[in-house]
C-alpha cells in the first residue's frame, strides 16, 4: 500500500491487488511438471507406445512437359537512306547525308 499527498494535502491511497493467486498457480504447475520429469527419467514411470502404424499411401506421378508454342515475330531491318539535312558550318548548307532508318516487317 502506498499514499501519495497532493499539494492540498489531499491523500490517495494506492493497495496493490492480485498476482499472488496467478504466481502460486504457476509455482504449483513448474513443481508437478518437474515431478512427472522426474518419475519419467529415473524409469518409475514408462510409457511403452506399441502397435499402430502410419498408413500406407502410394503416390505415383508423371513427368510434365512444356507447352508447345507458336511465336511469329517481327523481323528489325536496320539500313540508311538519302536525306538532306541542313549541317552546321560557319554557314549553313544543304548536304546529302546517310541517315539511319529502322523498319519491322512481318515474318511472313
Amino acid at each position: 500500500m502506498t499514499e501519495y499527498r497532493d499539494r492540498d494535502e489531499n491523500i490517495t491511497v494506492v493497495e496493490r491487488r492480485g498476482g499472488g493467486a496467478g504466481r502460486a498457480v504457476m509455482i504449483l504447475l513448474v513443481v508437478i511438471v518437474g515431478i512427472i520429469a522426474v518419475l519419467f527419467a529415473t524409469g518409475f514411470w514408462k510409457a511403452d507406445v506399441s502397435g499402430g502404424s502410419l498408413p500406407n499411401i502410394s503416390l505415383s506421378s508423371k513427368g510434365g512437359a512444356l507447352p508447345d508454342v507458336d511465336v511469329s515475330s517481327k523481323h528489325v531491318v536496320v539500313g540508311s537512306k538519302k536525306t538532306t539535312v541542313d549541317v552546321p558550318t560557319v554557314g549553313t548548307h544543304k548536304e546529302t547525308v546517310d541517315v539511319p532508318v529502322v523498319h519491322v516487317k512481318d515474318a511472313n
